[in-house]
């Protein structure tokens, strides 16, 4: 008769008899835990504020934006406030050192932002900045850069404005907006006078409103819907804006959370590793409970109530410290968030990390706890009666679909998409199955092919590897991943940046002029060439819409049923085009073929990039209407391009033939390449100084700025890896203590046969050393054949091995190992064989 409170009596024995044993892989899984719930706790603090402070994202109830002038609106005698805002991006100077930077322009007039405020240095510049007066609100990014302070001037066009106020904070804005386009705010009275306002510019206008608290702004966009997408007018509420950043900030969420689960699987299976090892040693216990008449189920359910009592120490130690660790997390996702975060208890969060953590530890323990139940009496006098193949216990193959199958429902319930889920699964069981499958190979391959000619300290050192309570495939598994989410991070990040730096690059192009009116091309290539300089390419550019295709118009498309539909924004987007008769470098032909336009009312013939014809399901051979300034221009699709965007070169979604646009209204960009900084910096000059229209781009600059904003974004990365790999740490540490007893005796033994303590020293050394050279090698090759699948099917770039970085990563952690080892086995080591075996030591 099962006895639940004997069971307990005998649990909370062996658990006060083993709890120093199994803390530390306890404190693995507090990691996972506390990673879970500072995450999920963060995420719900992020969605609730993103609920109160969604006013502030947008700083109005309505903006109105499109890229022509916005006219009356209907929705103008409704509100009881309005803003205009004209933005764009431009040169802006500052005098004082004469250097130039490109920036987004903001023209303003209104009291913008309606909630919120522009947070300034001093405080009240957001105020006199309004007040009359050429004065500008600078991104405090820009003033760093530049050395500038208050009361300094910049030159924005023709016009110099004195800096009113260091611009700290604007609604909405995250620190990765600041970084890419720091913001130059002036008065948009001053807009024509600074001669940026032309054709060829690439303006934004905006209007934002002001309702009466309460009023239904979402019935109101919908009764003008029609109207605005006529006239390509975009409206974006305070409800849209909550949906997308809502939206946007529970995926970053969801996927730390997958993040932070990894993690807590490493220390699952490091629970798992030493639950086997405690079993194995236990074996003989439960044999001799068996010869006092224990069920063997009742004998399971003792050490079972001992894990679950770790399991939910575990779990609680860990959502205490996760929720802790959401003070942290704000500073780390700084640069990415749009809101102020607060501070507060999640249970939702706490309660998630506590049943999380309950049924892992009890998933991953069942699988070697599920040996006692085969132990029979018998194996007190034979011990080989107790051991039982996996694959004849068909409970433990279903402990292992069940935990197959919690690993989907929980990447399930965070992704809410089976195909996402699985894939997660997916990429989970093939790692562990890689892993694992090194290090059973590594282990068949020692024992099998062991060379006895080998010196007597290396091939013990080896054989340890595979004897009994080793920890070879638990430590390959969690320090081989966490290995591979860092080394994959470097990697590809180091890739991303390779493809980035093409300033450096003999064959590549490191500036770009553009925004070059017609009657300026000739005189701005004259002052290249003058200074030296080549004309690398002079491409006109000629902006457009698209009406129809095949005599399909946008409000035709609309009235068709979805799976025929194609996207809104096919008609909505601006095509900027450009008109030859050859490829260029980052272009190749793929179908059909370039032809010329020869005679007037000859048919026109396009070029699309292929993989934008697939996605919006145009062929070749269709007819495609464009609007171009007012006049619609027949075309039809002749053949398609892959075209290399990620090659510096001014590269077309959409191509025409010579001869056909010549006469359309245009601005022109011409690309050189500059010997060095210096002179990229005098030419730059040079050029805003003289034409204050026309926006200089140094790729060098811009690849300054790309090396920024890759490593907020690895920090944040490596941040959520820094769990795995302490996770990783954690189990490794608790392996080699739990082995330690095993390693004690053969110690002892080896000692007294007349070992010395050097030639025991060096057999341990050498024993972590393969260890760790095994657990970091796997890692790095499974973050190699990450790196190369990412690098080719995701970011479609030559995949370059990092052998470098890895060589540092490999050494680093095999010393870690090697380091530990030592430290664990020294004090066994000194001591005398009597002196251990008196239990002295």
């Amino acid at each position: 008769m099962f006895d639940f409170r004997w069971v307990l009596t005998m649990a909370l024995r062996e658990f006060r008899k083993n709890f120093s044993r199994l803390l530390l892989f306890v404190a693995s899984m507090i990691v996972g835990i506390a990673a879970l719930v500072g995450i999920h706790s963060f995420g719900e603090n992020l969605k609730k504020d993103i609920e109160n402070q969604s006013k502030e994202l947008v700083g109005a109830d309505l903006v109105l934006n499109n890229n022509k002038p916005l006219g009356k609106q209907p929705t103008d005698s409704l509100a009881l406030a309005q803003s205009n805002e004209i933005n764009f991006a431009s040169m802006v100077a500052f005098p004082a050192t004469g250097e130039s930077r490109l920036t987004q322009v903001r023209l303003l007039e209104g009291d913008f932002p309606f909630y919120g405020t522009l947070e300034t240095v001093p405080v009240e510049a957001e105020r006199t900045f309004r007040q009359g007066g050429r004065k500008a609100l600078v991104e405090k990014l820009l003033m760093a850069q530049f050395n500038a302070t208050v009361g300094d001037s910049i030159k924005v066009g023709e016009l110099t404005f004195v800096i009113e106020g260091e611009l700290q904070k604007v609604p909405g804005q995250t620190g990765i907006t600041a970084t890419v386009a720091p913001a130059v705010y002036i008065p948009m009275e001053y807009g024509e006078a600074t001669g940026l306002i032309q054709y060829g510019s690439r303006l934004r206008y905006q209007r934002y409103y002001l309702f009466e608290e309460g009023y239904d702004v979402e019935a109101l966009t919908q009764t003008y819907e029609e109207v605005w997408e006529e006239d390509r007018v975009d409206a974006d509420t305070v409800e849209d804006r909550r949906r997308q950043t809502g939206r946007s900030f529970q995926n970053l969420s969801n996927f730390l959370s997958l993040v932070a689960f990894i993690a807590l699987l490493l220390g699952s299976v490091g629970v798992a590793s030493a639950v086997n090892v405690f079993v194995k040693e236990k074996l003989a216990s439960v044999a001799v409970l068996r010869c006092l008449g224990v069920s063997s189920a009742t004998a399971m359910w003792i050490y079972l109530v001992q894990i679950m009592l770790m399991g939910l120490f575990g779990s609680v130690m860990g959502a205490l410290i996760g929720s802790g660790l959401q003070v942290l997390l704000p500073t780390v996702f700084a640069d990415f968030l749009p809101v102020d975060v607060s501070m507060s208890i999640s249970w939702t969060s706490i309660g998630f990390g506590l049943v999380t953590g309950m049924l892992v530890s009890v998933l991953f323990a069942l699988l070697p706890l599920l040996k006692i139940r085969r132990v029979s009496p018998m194996a007190t006098l034979r011990p080989e009666a107790s051991e039982t193949g996996f694959g004849k216990d068909p409970l433990r193959w279903l402990v292992i679909l069940g935990i197959f199958a919690f690993v989907f429902g929980f990447s399930f319930l965070l992704l809410k998409d089976w195909k996402a889920a699985l894939g997660f699964t997916g990429f989970v069981v093939v790692a562990f199955l890689a892993l694992f499958a090194v290090a059973l190979g590594m282990m068949w391959a020692i024992r099998r092919f062991l060379p006895i000619s080998l010196r007597y300290t290396v091939r013990q050192s080896l054989a340890n590897l595979y004897r009994p309570n080793n920890q070879t495939v638990s430590l390959i598994a969690t320090i081989g991943l966490g290995t591979a989410m860092i080394s994959t991070l470097f990697f590809v990040q180091n890739q991303l940046l390779d493809e980035a730096r093409f300033a450096d690059k003999e064959d590549q192009p490191n500036m770009l002029l553009f925004d070059i009116q017609n009657h300026q091309v000739e005189e701005v290539a004259g002052r290249l060439v003058a200074r030296d300089l080549p004309i690398l390419q002079r491409v006109p550019i000629v902006t457009m819409g698209l009406e129809s295709i095949n005599g399909l118009t946008k409000k035709g498309n609309d009235t068709l049923p979805d799976e025929d539909r194609r996207s809104r924004s096919l008609y909505n987007r601006e095509f900027r085009v450009t008109y030859r008769d050859t490829l260029i470098n980052s272009e190749r032909l793929t179908k059909g073929q370039l032809r010329p336009f020869e005679n007037p009312g000859d048919t026109v013939f396009v070029s699309l990039d292929e993989s934008y014809a697939m996605r919006t399901g145009i062929k070749l051979g269709d007819r495609l209407v464009f609007n171009v300034q007012g006049r619609p221009l027949m075309t039809y699709v002749g053949s398609f391009r892959e075209v290399k965007f990620n090659q510096v070169s001014t590269n077309f979604l959409v191509l025409f033939p010579e001869k056909v646009l010549e006469n359309a209204p245009k601005f022109h960009v011409l690309i050189t390449k500059t010997k060095n900084d210096r002179q990229s910096a005098d030419v730059q000059s040079e050029i805003v100084r003289e034409f204050p229209n026309i926006s200089v781009v140094n790729l060098g600059a811009i690849v300054e700025t790309l090396e920024e904003i890759l490593g907020k974004i690895s920090f944040v990365i490596q941040f959520m890896a820094f769990f795995s790999i302490l996770t990783g740490i954690l189990v490794l540490i608790s392996s080699l203590i739990i082995s330690k007893y095993q390693r004690m005796r053969e110690s002892i033994l080896l000692r007294t046969l007349g070992a010395s303590s050097g030639t025991v020293s060096a057999i341990n050394t050498l024993e972590y050393f393969f260890l760790g050279s095994l657990a970091s090698l796997s890692g790095i090759l499974l973050s190699f054949l990450a790196t190369f699948l990412l690098s080719n099917y995701v970011f479609q770039l030559p995949f370059r091995a990092a052998f470098t970085e890895a060589f540092v990563l490999y050494a680093v952690i095999t010393f870690l190992v090697v380091l530990l080892g030592w430290l664990n086995g020294s004090k066994i080591i000194q001591k005398p064989p009597m002196e251990i075996l008196r239990g002295n030591g």
